[in-house]
């Protein structure tokens, strides 16, 4: 039994496409039959369809995140991409249960919409790791250019190059990730006290307000994103970056906006009349059920993409290697995820408090104020917990600290005395 349990990476991928066999011969015979019992219906078609579609890109989502997991030779890197990967398999068994219970679409999609923010974080995460291996990403975007503001926003004061540019764009991008889930709890809300009013632009739901929200929100987060890819164009072109942008762009910003869309020309009756309905409650769904089955219909699309963009290929040859449990549970481990939002809402907060009080203030200070965490990776240990200082008299609110100065390991130098104490390496 033992042996067995280590030669896993053997029989892991048969036994799992035998089970996905024996799985789709049991439920695609009970679809098939409770369509045929119901009249083959156009939402019954819908939902075969869209299935169908579901049921091909599982495999190849799920057959990428095995390898990745069997491969699991650069941590650092790969939990990020296996939580991408994990998009696929989630958007597209979601957007199908929304084909066959669209009155409870607004409960289901929740999950989806929640799991949109976390892909856009762990992107910019992955994009992190990546870029700040040696730990001098700040440092090479000190000695960069000058990274401009792009139209519509050009009129704001220019980011100063360095960490002021990493931590606006990471905070930028994890207000959605605060944002998305709030206002999914508010929707959630909204629709159990039936004044959510899904697919209606009127004054009086919940619903159009939402979208405002959430399309602002994700705005700022793609605008951090690009922004932050214009400075490291340079130096992401060994990973070729452009398919993965294109990968996480076309699934979670473009699907929103194609949700939007087809809610608009819904309720103004141009896709209705196609439909040819005057059930109220069939037009209120037809934005939802158009929306989950293009989704699936992309799925498959999307999963063909990843499967190029995010292949596990380039970790197979790697001298270091570790057990499958550890991809596993790096996973479904969310703690990074807990300390950059506390550590977000931490900065708002202290940028807050220090303008309702009048005290105004730089970025620095309201990083200071909140006692963040400086690091610009989860696993990158802070220099003022794990270096010594180099303390000037005269100067004791300010601290150097010898990670930022190369040539002293452990030094005290008093300026009006002229002494110098311990060793100073030169």
């Amino acid at each position: 039994m033992a042996d067995i349990c280590r030669k896993w990476r053997i029989w892991i991928l048969p036994v799992l496409t035998g089970v996905y066999g024996l799985l789709i011969c049991i439920l695609v015979p009970i679809l098939l039959t409770n369509s045929i019992k119901n009249g083959l219906k156009k939402e019954d078609q819908g939902a075969l369809v869209g299935g169908g579609f579901v049921l091909l890109a599982l495999p190849i989502a799920f057959y990428e995140i095995i390898q990745h997991m069997i491969y699991y030779t650069q941590p650092r890197l790969q939990k990020y991409i296996i939580r991408i990967l994990w998009m696929v398999p989630i958007y597209g068994v979601n957007a199908w249960l929304g084909l066959i219970y669209p009155s409870g679409s607004i409960y289901v999609d929740s999950l989806r919409e929640c799991y949109e923010a976390y892909v856009i974080y762990n992107f910019m995460m992955f994009l992190l790791a990546y870029l700040n291996a040696d730990h001098q990403l700040a440092h090479r975007l000190e000695l960069s250019p000058q990274i401009k503001h792009m139209f519509p926003l050009c009129c704001l004061p220019d980011w100063q190059m360095g960490r002021e540019f990493v931590h606006m764009c990471k905070h930028g991008i994890l207000q959605y990730t605060v944002v998305r889930p709030l206002s999914t709890l508010i929707s959630f809300i909204c629709a159990l006290n039936d004044v959510y009013g899904e697919g209606e632009f009127r004054g009086d739901v919940a619903f159009p307000y939402m979208i405002a929200l959430n399309n602002l929100s994700q705005f700022v987060a793609m605008y951090c994103l690009v922004l932050f890819y214009r400075a490291n164009a340079t130096a992401l072109k060994p990973m070729k970056p452009i398919g993965k942008f294109l990968c996480i762009k076309a699934v979670v910003f473009f699907s929103f906006f194609q949700g939007v869309l087809i809610a608009m020309l819904v309720y103004f009756g141009v896709i209705s009349n196609i439909f040819d309905t005057d059930n109220t409650d069939d037009i209120r769904h037809i934005s939802s059920k158009l929306q989950n089955f293009l989704i699936c219909i992309e799925m498959f699309l999307a999963a063909v993409a990843h499967h190029y963009s995010f292949s596990y290929k380039q970790y197979v040859n790697l001298a270091q290697n570790q057990a499958w449990w550890d991809a596993f549970r790096a996973m479904w481990d969310v703690s990074d995820v807990h300390n950059d939002i506390k550590e977000h809402l931490g900065v708002v907060g202290s940028s807050l408090s220090r303008r309702i009080r009048g005290h105004g203030g730089d970025y620095q200070q309201a990083w200071d104020s909140a006692n963040e965490r400086t690091s610009l990776l989860p696993d990158q240990v802070l220099a003022s917990k794990s270096a010594p200082a180099c303390s000037f008299s005269g100067y004791s609110s300010d601290s150097v600290y010898v990670d930022d100065i190369p040539s002293i390991s452990t030094a005290t130098v008093d300026i009006n005395h002229l002494s110098v104490n311990n060793n100073i390496n030169t």
